[in-house]
């Protein structure tokens, strides 16, 4: 694995420690690399919904109205079950 080196501010190396000394973490980098995984899940959901947004624009406006396309949804979801 490639080491780095990186510097914290004081009240994010004292969070640092306090999860190092809650044996939450193994150490500074476990917290670090868990906290960029999260970063990366969080971008690509974002990433997903703007892309489903997009299709959804894309598609233009519906002439249904909100009750026929609420009708539709729940048609669909029991289908799904």
């Amino acid at each position: 694995m490639p080491r780095q080196s990186i510097t914290f501010t004081n009240p994010n190396d004292d969070w640092l420690k306090s999860q190092v000394d809650s044996q939450e973490y193994n150490n500074k980098s476990d917290i670090v690399n868990d906290l960029i995984r999260q970063a990366r899940q969080h971008y690509n959901e974002i990433e997903s919904i703007r892309a489903k947004l997009i299709r959804a624009e894309q598609n233009g406006f519906s002439d249904r109205t909100p009750e026929q396309i609420r009708e539709a949804a729940k048609a669909r979801l029991k289908q799904n079950v």
